[in-house]
């Protein structure tokens, strides 16, 4: 199911349309619509409720020295670099595998709703930008943040823990910019590779009845699918 997001109205209509599920693609917001399925849930942080837990904190502190900016929404060669480099080591023959310069720059700029990219960099060296290790193209929406799309130094040795460091520092500044939730996008209950998703609480998954806060629970117990994954 989607629609395109065009006209002076665009970021309403984009903020009305995430408040019931749907994620935004350049110009349409669009939502998973399967017959016989409802395994794809819109999720959602809630920032005002949210605390860091021992690990968290520990990783904040550890990146401390980052420079975190919100950039406009202008592609740079560097960001498609680091981009193309994410998507090789996490996830070599995906969708966006093969994306283009051109690519990149159309998911990013062709932005019709109020949109940044927040960059994350090491420390300046004698006046020059320090090296881009972390990058998210984000919506703000009038209830919160929406992640569009987040990628980092994955390679081995980097710092550890940078897509946390990024969905943290988002939580982090929507809070303080006021606004109650951050969006983190759809959550597969057993798909392993969305199971970060559920580190980021109170988390609400909006469902039949509206959007609900998640059990711990329902967070915590393992599906079938997570347990053959982990092999235990």
């Amino acid at each position: 199911m989607f629609t395109e997001l065009s006209g002076p109205h665009a970021s309403e209509l984009n903020d009305a349309l995430g408040r019931i599920g749907f994620r935004r693609s350049q110009s349409v917001a669009y939502r998973p619509s399967c017959v016989g399925c409802n395994a794809c849930i819109s999720v959602r942080v809630v920032t005002k409720e949210f605390e860091l837990n021992a690990t968290q904190r520990k990783l904040m502190r550890r990146n401390e020295d980052l420079e975190i900016t919100a950039c406009r929404p202008w592609a740079t060669e560097e960001q498609y670099q680091l981009l193309r480099a994410y998507l090789a080591q996490r996830h070599p023959g995906g969708g966006m595998a093969g994306m283009e310069d051109q690519d990149y720059a159309d998911m990013v700029e062709h932005s019709p709703v109020n949109s940044v990219v927040v960059e994350y960099r090491e420390p300046a060296v004698d006046g020059r930008p320090g090296r881009l290790i972390g990058a998210c193209l984000t919506d703000r929406q009038a209830d919160g943040l929406s992640m569009v799309y987040s990628f980092f130094d994955a390679e081995e040795g980097a710092r550890p823990g940078l897509g946390n460091l990024i969905i943290l520092d988002h939580i982090l500044r929507a809070r303080a910019a006021g606004l109650p939730y951050v969006y983190l996008g759809y959550w597969v209950k057993g798909a392993a590779r969305m199971a970060y998703k559920t580190r980021y609480r109170p988390l609400e998954q909006l469902g039949p009845q509206g959007w609900t806060v998640l059990s711990d629970a329902e967070l915590d117990t393992p599906s079938a699918g997570e347990l053959a994954f982990s092999g235990a």
